[in-house]
């Protein structure tokens, strides 16, 4: 394990998007296995769930200096994770009048934004980022000429930036992506 790695600009880039599509993967496959149909159960329709891609990169940056300590990576990795997806349901529930998940019947939940199972699998889940992930995508990344490392990085960002401005408008919604409060009559 070594001490200190370094991260360039590009290379953060460059793991956002290695973070993210492989969390569209996940999200894929679970909600494959759980209903038995294929749902982008993403905010934005390319093959990218932005989430994991800051969750990723926060971890990184925000317990590089824990490195050499796992259980601290989990625990700090649990709270960091936790309160990123907090605050990105409120975000978007605000921005986009719609919930992504809902977590009402899950085991120690709060307000159905977090709960406890969610916040154990991101402790975990930033492990996997700090000693396996991060490092692997890392040398894939080395391995890459200067000139692929740019023209994917930029190329990633370019219809990442269009799926945003797209997705503002029309955001990614329906069954199987949103849920709907149901609502009593009084």
């Amino acid at each position: 394990m070594k001490k200190k790695t370094f991260y360039t600009i590009l290379s953060y880039v460059f793991l956002f998007f290695a973070f993210s599509i492989v969390g569209y993967i996940w999200e894929t496959c679970l909600k494959l296995v759980q209903t038995g149909q294929l749902v982008n159960s993403g905010t934005l329709f390319g093959p990218w769930l932005p989430i994991y891609g800051w969750g990723g990169i926060a971890v990184l940056i925000l317990l590089e200096r824990f490195k050499k300590k796992p259980v601290a990576v989990f625990v700090l990795s649990l709270i960091v994770c936790t309160l990123l997806e907090y605050f990105t349901s409120v975000y978007l529930e605000a921005v986009n009048g719609v919930r992504y998940w809902d977590y009402s019947n899950y085991f120690i939940n709060f307000q159905g934004r977090i709960c406890l199972e969610g916040s154990i699998i991101f402790g975990l889940a930033g492990c996997v980022v700090m000693y396996i992930g991060a490092p692997l995508f890392l040398k894939l990344y080395y391995k890459m000429p200067d000139w692929v490392k740019c023209t994917v990085c930029f190329g990633l960002l370019g219809l990442f930036i269009c799926d945003n401005v797209y997705s503002h408008f029309y955001p990614n919604t329906g069954e199987g992506i949103t849920y709907t409060e149901k609502k009593e009559n009084t």
